[in-house]
Parts: C-alpha cells; sequence; structure tokens
C-alpha cells in the first residue's frame, strides 16, 4: 500500500493572536499522520502576541515552521510558503480557520480519487463574537441573496462538485509550476484571480462536502464595512493587474445595483420616468431583503433580525458596490479601463 502523500499546510498571517492557536491546534489534531505533514505560518512581522503564540506551539511541535513576510501582505506570503513548502501536496489556510476533523485528509484523498486539480470543502461561516449583529452578518453570508450561487456556503449536496471556487486550496505542487504562483499585485482576490488562471489551462477545481472548516466572520459593523469596502474596491483593480478575467461575473453584481440605483436616482431628477426605476429597483431590494429577515426571525424567534438582516445585506451589498464602482473610475484615472473591458470580452468570447 502506498503511503498517504506529504502535505505542507501553509498559514499566512499577520496579527492574528486571537485566533492563531486555535487554527494551529486544529491542524494539528486533524488525524493526518505527523510525519506526512508539516505546518509553515508566514507571518507578516505581527505586532501583536501572534508570533509568541506561534513560537510556542513551534517549541512544542517541531511541525510548525515559522517564516518572516517583510512585505505584510498575503500574496506575497503565499508565494514565500509555496517556495518554502517540501511536501507533494500544497494547501493553504487562514489563521480564522478551525479545521473540522479529517479535513486534511479527506482533501487529500478527492485530489487523487478524482484527479482534480484544487479542491476543497465546505466553509462554515461563525461569528467571531456572539452577538445580536454578528450573527445577523452569518446569516447575510450564508444566504443566496447575501452571496448569490457560492457553492461552498451553500450546498447541501453529498457529493462531490465541480465549482468555480473553493475556500483557500489544496494542490499537487506541479499545478503552482503549471499555472504560476499568485499575483503579488492584488492586495485582495489573488486566491480568485489564481483559480481563473488555473480554470482557463484546463483545471479542475472540487468541492468536496465531507471536508468541512469553520470561518469566524467580522462580527462589528465599523470592521464589516471597511472589509467590504476593500474587497468590493479590488474586485475593479485586480482587472488592471491580471491577463484573466479575475472574478466571477457575480463578484460585479453588486457594482451593478449600486449603479443602477445612482444612476437612476440621478436622472430622476431632470427625467421623472426614471424616478419609477429607482423606486422600483430599490422597492424589490428591500422586499427580498424583509423577506429573508422575517424568515429568519420567525425561525430564531428573535424579532432583532428584522433591523439587523437588512443592515447586514445593505453593508454587504452596499459597500462592495460602491468599493468597485470607485475602483471602476481609478481604472479610468489610470487608463486601464480598456484592458479591462479587453479582459471581459475575452472571456464571453471563451
Amino acid at each position: 500500500m502506498n503511503p498517504l502523500p506529504t502535505v505542507s499546510i501553509v498559514i499566512p498571517c499577520r496579527n492574528e493572536g486571537r485566533f492563531i492557536a486555535k487554527c494551529l491546534e486544529s491542524v494539528i489534531n486533524n488525524g493526518y499522520p505527523a510525519d506526512r505533514l508539516e505546518i509553515i505560518v508566514i507571518d507578516g512581522m505581527s505586532d501583536d502576541d501572534t508570533r509568541s503564540i506561534i513560537q510556542r506551539h513551534s517549541d512544542r511541535n517541531t511541525l510548525i515552521k515559522i517564516v518572516d513576510n517583510p512585505k505584510k501582505v498575503t500574496p506575497f506570503a503565499l508565494n514565500i510558503g509555496i517556495g518554502v513548502a517540501t511536501g507533494e501536496i500544497i494547501m493553504r489556510l487562514d489563521a480564522h480557520t478551525v479545521c473540522e476533523r479529517d479535513y486534511i485528509f479527506r482533501c487529500v484523498e478527492a485530489l487523487n480519487k478524482y484527479d482534480a486539480d484544487d479542491v476543497g470543502g465546505l466553509w462554515h461561516i461563525v461569528a467571531r463574537d456572539n452577538t445580536p449583529v454578528g450573527r445577523a452578518i452569518v446569516k447575510a453570508l450564508t444566504t443566496r441573496l447575501g452571496v448569490g450561487n457560492v457553492r461552498h456556503r451553500l450546498s447541501k449536496s453529498e457529493e462531490p462538485e465541480i465549482v468555480d471556487t473553493v475556500p483557500f486550496f489544496c494542490c499537487r505542487r506541479e499545478v503552482f509550476q503549471k499555472v504560476g504562483l499568485f499575483n503579488e499585485r492584488l492586495t485582495r482576490i489573488q486566491d480568485m484571480e489564481f483559480k481563473r488562471r488555473l480554470v482557463r489551462t484546463g483545471g479542475k477545481i472540487m468541492l468536496v462536502p465531507g471536508a468541512a472548516t469553520s470561518y469566524q466572520a467580522r462580527s462589528d459593523l465599523k470592521s464589516f464595512v471597511r472589509h467590504n469596502w476593500a474587497d468590493g474596491l479590488w474586485t475593479v483593480l485586480a482587472f488592471a493587474h491580471s491577463d484573466v478575467m479575475p472574478v466571477r461575473w457575480r463578484h460585479l453584481a453588486p457594482a451593478c445595483l449600486m449603479g443602477a440605483l445612482i444612476g437612476s436616482g440621478l436622472l430622476a431628477i431632470g427625467f421623472p420616468f426614471f424616478l419609477w426605476a429607482f423606486v422600483g429597483i430599490a422597492g424589490i431590494y428591500l422586499l427580498a431583503t424583509f423577506a429573508l429577515s422575517a424568515k429568519v426571525a420567525l425561525a430564531e424567534r428573535d424579532i432583532r433580525y428584522l433591523f439587523l438582516i437588512p443592515l447586514a445585506v445593505a453593508i454587504l451589498h452596499g459597500m462592495r458596490g460602491l468599493g468597485s464602482l470607485w475602483g471602476i473610475m481609478r481604472l479610468i484615472a489610470g487608463r486601464k479601463v480598456v484592458h479591462a473591458i479587453h479582459l471581459v470580452l475575452r472571456e464571453q468570447h471563451a
């Protein structure tokens, strides 16, 4: 019987003192043989207690290696980790993640059994803080209204599925030799851009329902606003730094929504007809949001969801949409919009 392949777990982090210990413990205790495993934590020069926590775990367990990331941003960390990794299979996790038992084994098994190029499991979103706002944010991030057709958050299937993306990555080393490393010009969206390149080369991405991780989402409105603005901005800025369309169409939906609302609202000033368009778009959106909040409020028997879920969904879509619109303006100012249009047109004819 062939031994299990060696696996390198790559964990980029910066100032994750609150979360990194649970992440490391979930990997160490996941059930994969220790002699086939290494854990590489790429620290972005943390200035909290992250480094000391990692060091304590490393002192107790020689599986854990610490590597510096002087650039302090994710794509550099990923590429550093891939370069240091010695495993036949390289898997990414985030410091906010806790692996459920046998996650590593199930991903490795699926990678080989189904001849996939990248695999991942279901992504269970939980609140960092068990507050009403935190729970409402989780509901926004785990419904079709909130995130569209993201299979790894919504799938109920018990069978493996071919999908356009999975959380993180689990790939054979050869995939990076074929597709290339992560785009270091992308502060965000680098994972999606990598998967888009993988698919364009004929790669197969598979969701493995038997494998799962839990991810601790932001639970306060201020950080939720900032995070979604930045994600929306980089959803569009990524077009200036990529040779493929870096995102899926669903990532651009918030920009379309906000563009339609702002455009029809401005046009309504001079052309009353557009007032009906504005009211219609806003009315349908509000109706869908309040229908979701009423359903959750009844199920959870908590009237606060009637107000908190519409707020969370509005922030999710509104800030992503406004961030993307600002990104479009920056593309125009930087004379990169023609390149972006070329990527979109090429995607349509692919």
